[in-house]
């Protein structure tokens, strides 16, 4: 004990020896130069916080990994559990390798005009003071995984494993790294043309979400609905998932993962993330209630995984705007995104007689699209709910507009070329048999396998 005691005093005494030097030599100092030594030690104090805040932001979006496994996985049935998990654990170690090594060049690189053209595998970029170099690779590349990963529920349960990891590649390498460089390429050396007209989209709704979404529903169509889904008179039947409560903690640890996803955006430590935070929040719960009444008074009866997905479109939404728009104007995305992506799950299944299991095209693709043109509604600077003019809103209509052509343009042809290759679709008696066992070999529910017509 007096061991212990003594070694607490002499850490004591040191702290104010070494305090006590610090302040001499600033003591010695003329005035100019102690304010140089105090703008420097202020500059590697908030380095430090940036690159802290925003590797903890991007281990928050790693985490989202395991919430689109669990969504996609419970809203799905039982037999292609393994299948799923193991599309979200590769697609993520895939677009990790081929980022590094491509995308995050393609993306961030010094610009030709159409992408980057330096910084693969992070050539050119660990200089002196680099640090942030390298954290701002961590934060693209979860944000990287995030966009591959979006496809797997709309091509969920009739898959060939080969085929997604084929495109995951695709994707990571190349046709997610070349709209970013249009929309956030000077956020290191490079810039877009999105951005040199004014587009707006702070955490991704449209660069993550949207180009995810369209490139799901190219895949989807591609592909062709499940086996029973459409009745011979062509309607719709449903195909409950085996476990909504593992979507349900899957979307409670989305929503925990975005506060890493739009504050984060932010990648500096400072006061504009708690309001971030809060427009973000808002958003998700008032898309949640506004889905939750919408899917009442459609299906005459409270739908939870409308209410869910609702939250996903809310978070969706305002990830465009999270940083532009108000407290209230966040509520107002919300509300809307939770009635349009229910709306628009109906419209897709009954009408376009397209199969997505997750819902990931209306959720990421339609709700990711209407918040981007919502910061032209609702951005206090310059929305036109606030004075501004018709300008902006017709900036992110060309956003949205470009990456629609661009994701679900490639992804047609992407997918084109690898059903004609090496196939896209399992054979039909795989497909019914459950994708874990064809697939992998194994089930995630051990001597639960049920053998289904469906």
């Amino acid at each position: 004990m007096k061991t212990a005691y003594k070694y607490i005093i002499f850490v004591f005494l040191l702290f104010l020896s070494t305090n006590s030097i610090s302040a001499q030599e600033t003591i010695g100092t003329s005035g100019s130069g102690q304010a140089d030594i105090l703008a420097a030690a202020d500059h590697t104090l908030q380095t430090n916080i940036n690159i802290l805040w925003t590797c903890i932001a991007a281990f928050l979006v790693f985490f989202m990994q395991a919430g689109f496994a669990l969504v996609e996985s419970g809203f799905t049935r039982a037999k292609n559990t393994v299948n799923i998990m193991m599309k979200n654990l590769m697609d993520f170690s895939i677009g990790t390798v081929v980022f590094f090594f491509l995308g995050f060049g393609l993306m961030f690189g010094v610009s030709n005009g159409f992408f980057g053209t330096t910084h693969f595998a992070m050539n050119g970029t660990d200089v002196a003071g680099s640090d942030w170099n390298w954290t701002f690779l961590i934060f693209q590349t979860v944000f990287a995984g995030t966009a591959a990963t979006i496809v797997s529920g709309s091509m969920a349960e009739r898959t060939k494993f080969t085929a997604y990891l084929t495109y995951s590649v695709f994707i990571a390498a190349f046709i997610y790294p070349v709209f970013g460089s249009w929309a956030w390429g000077s956020l290191l050396d490079g810039g877009g043309w999105l951005e040199g007209l004014g587009f707006i989209v702070f955490a991704g709704s449209t660069v993550v979400h949207s180009i995810g979404g369209w490139l799901a529903l190219a895949g989807a169509m591609m592909l062709g609905p499940r086996i029973g889904k459409y009745g011979p008179d062509g309607m719709p039947r449903a195909i409950p998932g085996h476990n909504i409560a593992l979507g349900a903690l899957g979307v409670f640890i989305l929503w925990f993962g975005w506060f890493g996803f739009n504050p984060g955006s932010t990648t500096i430590g400072d006061g504009n993330i708690g309001r971030i935070a809060v427009t973000t929040n808002l958003s998700a719960a008032a898309a949640s209630i506004a889905a939750l009444f919408t899917s009442w008074i459609i299906h005459r009866k409270p739908d939870g995984s409308m209410a869910l997905n609702g939250a996903l479109a809310g978070l969706v939404a305002i990830t465009a705007g999270c940083a532009n728009v108000s407290p209230i104007g966040s509520v107002f995305i919300g509300l809307f995104a939770g009635f349009l992506v229910v709306t628009s799950v109906e419209f897709i299944d009954r009408f376009l007689k397209i199969d997505d299991p997750v819902g990931a095209v209306s959720v990421h693709g339609v709700c990711g699209a209407f918040g981007t043109l919502a910061v032209g509604l609702f951005d206090v600077s310059n929305g036109v709910f606030y004075g501004g003019s018709w300008s902006l809103l017709g900036v992110q209509a060309v956003g949205v507009l470009t990456a629609f052509a661009w994701a679900f343009g490639l992804g047609f042809i992407l997918f084109f070329i690898i059903k004609k290759t090496i196939g896209i679709r399992v054979d039909e008696i795989e497909e019914l048999r459950g994708l874990d066992i064809g697939e992998h070999g194994m089930e995630a529910y051990n001597g639960f396998q049920i053998f289904s017509t469906q």
